[in-house]
């Protein structure tokens, strides 16, 4: 997977920071924790089931990152 069909969310539960790993080519979905340790991942995931699932993202006020430049800055809304 190249950066170019991937896409990438973060956010944080409580004091837990989360990543989200998109590939729109294999179309696997990875989400891991602060420790950058594999949660969960699916594989085959279409792109319509990742719209849905974006949704859910967006519930939890994940910020997609994939086009930022580094270095970026993430700052949780909740506790600024």
């Amino acid at each position: 997977m190249n950066k170019k069909d991937s896409k990438i969310w973060i956010w944080t539960e409580g004091n837990k920071l989360f990543k989200a790993v998109y590939g729109s080519s294999d179309g696997c979905l990875t989400i891991y924790n602060e420790c950058d340790e594999i949660l969960i991942q699916r594989k085959h995931v279409t792109p319509d089931q990742m719209k849905a699932i974006e949704l859910v993202f967006s519930r939890k006020d994940a910020k997609r990152i994939d086009n930022c430049k580094e270095p970026f800055t993430y700052v949780d809304k909740k506790q600024a």
